[in-house]
């Protein structure tokens, strides 16, 4: 439930509500917007038996919220949150911008990998430490060195890092040298790491899971909101159908469907949704179309060479020409890089 207040309430009628919360063992999540002030009850609601809030001064309303996520819903922040990762807010006008390879496979990559996105114009470079493969023989990552060298090139060009954690125990060792940690599709409902993420308020991207329904999804985005880490971006990166002709569906409409229903930022992953770089230009482009807040694109210095996905890995010369596009395309829809 969230309590709306009047636009002439005082921070004292506010206070006054969120300690009646507190004496019923409730909590309160305050949300102060353009049009007013919502106070956000978090817990079990029939705490409060017959209390009527509207009967307090300063109350406009009380709405119920029907989802089973309650913190990533619209209603309970209406004017959208905005995440900060240092001094970059994700969630405004200005587009974020995410780039780096698959995975880091040794300091030289790694460095000319960062110096190409930053001259594209990103602001994150990515890159796997903790490899999640479909294979047991397949290349697993660098772990922990991976993210020395990570941070590393990262600092050397002016970049925030973001890196894959796969398993709760990673997420001490990772929020040493990361700025935001990444949650996979293959760990969108893995709650007990959803839960630590959320303890660390390490801010976090959390990949939508193939076969995951937008509603899963966010009630996945609760679980680290609830354990008071709402610095929340969601990624978009395909979906499984029955197509082949890609590697797997890009939700384009899962952009504007959860700019209805969340408050919370939404960024696009074209390379894991095409699985073929002759698609990712057209995929981003949509997906800023369709009104997300940034992309996130595997980049590589020589794909050729590429230990893992080496097929969806842009060039960063490639990179620089879709960044102008999406530059174009960005001020068309009110948007800027």
């Amino acid at each position: 439930m969230i309590i709306v207040m009047k636009k002439n309430s005082t921070q004292q009628d506010v206070e006054k509500i969120v300690e009646v919360l507190k004496e019923h063992g409730l909590g309160a999540n305050l949300s102060t917007g353009s049009q007013a002030t919502i106070v956000g009850v978090l817990g079990d609601k029939t705490k409060l038996g017959d209390f009527d809030f509207e009967l307090m001064e300063g109350v406009e309303k009380c709405v119920p919220i029907m989802h089973p996520y309650k913190l990533a819903s619209h209603e309970m922040c209406p004017d959208g949150r905005v995440v900060e990762v240092g001094d970059l807010k994700i969630g405004e006008k200005k587009l974020i911008m995410m780039a780096g390879p698959c995975a880091v496979e040794n300091e030289e990559q790694i460095m000319k990998a960062a110096l190409g996105v930053k001259a594209g114009g990103a602001q994150f470079l990515r890159g796997g430490a903790y490899k999640p493969r479909t294979s047991p023989y397949s290349f697993q990552g660098l772990e922990e060195e991976g993210l020395k060298m990570m941070r590393r090139a990262a600092d050397a060009n002016g970049l925030k890092v973001i890196s894959e954690v796969v398993a709760h125990d990673q997420i001490d060792t990772a929020g040493k040298y990361c700025d935001m940690l990444q949650i996979g599709a293959r760990n969108m409902q893995n709650f007990r790491l959803l839960r630590e993420v959320g303890r660390s308020k390490i801010p976090v991207l959390l990949k939508r899971g193939i076969s995951s329904t937008i509603e899963e999804w966010l009630d996945a985005a609760e679980y680290i909101m609830s354990e008071g880490n709402y610095n929340v971006v969601l990624c978009e990166r395909g979906i499984r159908t029955f197509e082949t002709a890609t590697r797997n569906t890009l939700d384009v409409s899962a952009v504007p469907v959860v700019k209805e229903r969340s408050s919370l930022p939404i960024i696009i992953d074209p390379s894991h949704a095409a699985g073929k770089s002759k698609y990712i230009t057209a995929l981003s482009l949509a997906g800023i179309a369709a009104g997300a807040d940034g992309l996130i694109i595997e980049v590589h210095p020589n794909p050729k060479a590429a230990m893992s996905d080496a097929a969806q890995q842009l060039t960063p010369e490639a990179y620089a020409q879709l960044m102008k596009k999406v530059g174009a395309l960005a001020q068309v829809v009110g948007r800027e890089i």
